[in-house]
Parts: structure tokens; sequence; C-alpha cells
């Protein structure tokens, strides 16, 4: 009986354990498994700092336990108090050089790294400049080299520095790629600059990383590395006229009367809500729903139902069903 008491007090821990579990997997924001520079030199800043932590509690509890059993008190023992060592210039010296050392060993290259993750690189020529501008509840993406605008979905050549110009247009927000570096704030009237790198051609989660709103845990994007050819292609495309079929022509005429006043769809058009042009081929929609038809015709109808908060109105009792299907015919065309 009094086993099955103690196994009972396990659950609580059983049930922690699990919970912790729970957030490990491979389609997870880790930031254990760096994919760029940047990443991979705060790593190595994280265990650095934890192995000097590690090294640190074991020596202080070896020096304890040694204490506790050779000094001791042995049966037969007078209660004496044990040898004063106060005023030991030897021991002093030791504790206090020590100390310093870890400390150097740590400041030294968080300091380098420090400063060198806070480069410029706006200027560098060799560099992808793109403007970064969040929104509740979604990110719009300018190459104003290449005179496009996007959304949700950052395009970025692999093994190119990507230097990020960041700002909000509303409340605080905060950039976050978790396996290409690390977030930083995008604020409304300060632009805060950035740079990333993606070492291997992939899709990459990104997210808000500070409190903003009903939607802040929605507010998701990818960020996709293509090779330098196929980045280069995909700006040529987004680029490119947009060629719209007969059978979808009632579905632009639609979307042209009931959208255009906040959705551009053309290579480097803003407006109040993301611009479109390319939507076809996004990887999600509005951020954090699977890509389908059956999830656009949702989305249009009832906005709200699916990221409480966002800014756009619900169509679902200005159009019909037929007419939201004319929409989303028309926004697959969309490549």
């Amino acid at each position: 009986m009094i086993r099955w008491k103690k196994l009972w007090r396990l659950i609580p821990l059983l049930a922690v354990m699990t919970f912790l579990l729970t957030g490990c997997g491979s389609d997870t924001l880790s930031t254990l498994q760096p994919r760029g520079p940047v990443a991979s030199e705060q790593l190595f800043l994280m265990k650095l700092s934890l192995f000097i932590m590690v090294f640190v509690v074991i020596v202080v509890f070896a020096i304890y336990l040694y204490v506790l059993v050779r000094y001791r008190q042995r049966k037969g023992q007078e209660n004496t108090i044990p040898k004063q060592v106060e005023g030991n210039h030897v021991l002093e010296i030791i504790w206090t050089v020590i100390p310093i050392l870890l400390l150097l060993v740590l400041a030294v290259p968080t300091v380098s790294y420090t400063f060198k993750h806070s480069t410029d690189y706006r200027k560098d020529k060799d560099a992808v400049h793109v403007k970064v501008t969040a929104h509740q509840f979604w990110w719009q993406f300018e190459y104003p080299d290449l005179g496009i605008a996007t959304a949700q979905d950052l395009v970025i050549p692999q093994g190119k520095i990507i230097a990020f110009e960041l700002i909000s247009a509303d409340v605080n927000h905060a950039f976050w790629v978790p396996s290409l570096g690390g977030k930083i704030d995008t604020n409304p009237g300060i632009t805060n600059t950035l740079y990333l790198q993606a070492d291997e051609i992939d899709t990459f989660k990104g997210k808000c990383a500070e409190l903003c709103g009903a939607s802040h845990a929605l507010m998701d994007f990818k960020v996709v590395a293509k090779s330098q050819a196929d980045f280069d292609a995909w700006a040529q495309k987004m680029k490119a006229p947009v060629a719209v079929a007969a059978d979808v022509q009632k579905g632009e005429a639609l979307f042209k009367e009931n959208c255009m006043s906040c959705h551009a769809v053309s290579a480097d058009g803003l407006g109040m809500g993301p611009n479109l042009n390319g939507f076809a081929e996004r990887s999600m929609l509005a951020g954090v729903l699977e890509h389908t038809q059956d999830n656009a015709k949702k989305w249009i109808t009832n906005p709200q139902a699916e990221k409480p908060g966002n800014k756009m109105p619900a169509f679902g009792g200005k159009l019909d069903d037929g007419q939201i299907n004319d929409i989303v015919n028309y926004l697959w065309s969309l490549k």
C-alpha cells in the first residue's frame, strides 16, 4: 500500500514532463536547430554559458560534499570549533580570480558577437535589402532594389546576407525566425535593423514574439530560401504582368469591386491589406491556415472566426457563395 502511494506522487511529475515533451518535434520553432551563421553563433553562446554554469555547479557541489564527509563529526570526537581560515590570502585570491576568469570567458565572445550581429548591411551592395512592416496580424515585405512587395511569405536567396529594415504600422511587434537568428522589435515610427542568412534551401517558420493583440499567437510567416537562380526567376515572375484567364474574369471584377481598396495585385503594390500578387503559390493562408480553396472561402466569409482582431471585413452577408467562389478562383489564378 505504501509503495502505491509513492507511485501516485510521481503522477504530477509525469504530467509536467508530458507537457514539456509536447513541445518537441521537427515542425516547432527552435533555436537549437540553427540553419544560418547568426543562429549558429547565438547557439554557441548559449552552450558556452550553459557549460560554465554546469561547471560551477559541479565544482561547488563537489566541494560541498567533500567538506560534509571530510569534516563530519566522528564518533567520540569533541564538539569543537574547527580551525578558521579567515584572512587566508591564497584562498581569497583563488575564489576571486576564478570567477573573474569565467566571466571573461563568457563576456569576450558575447560582446564580440553582440557588436557583430548589430552590423547594418543596408549599404552593402551584395546584400539583399528587405523592408519589413508589421501589421496586426500580418507581415509585409518590400524589396526596394527589386521593386517587389509581398506578404506573409518572405523569399530569400540561399547563402546571401539579408539586410532588414524593420518598422511597425500600428503597435509593437517582434520579428523572429528562430532557425536563422534572434528576434528584434518592430516599433511604430522607429526603424530597427537586422541581418540574417540561410545556409540551406528550405522553408523556415517565423513568428511575432511580442504580445500585440487578440491574434498575436497566429501572427506567423514563412521564410523561403531558394537558390540564387530560383530567387531571380521568382523575382522576374513577380514583376511580370498578371495574365487573367477568361474563366476567372468575373472573379476579377468582383475582386476589384470589393477588395482593391485594401489589397494590391501588382509587383510593388502596397495597401491596407497584404499584396496578393503570386497568392496562389504561397504556402499558408493568412499565415496560419492551410493554403486551400475551402479555407480561402472560410476566410473571406468570416475572417474573425479564423483570426480574431484582424481588420478584414466579413463578406459572408454581402456576397453569396457563388460570388465568393468566383473570387477564390481568381485568387488561385495569381501565379
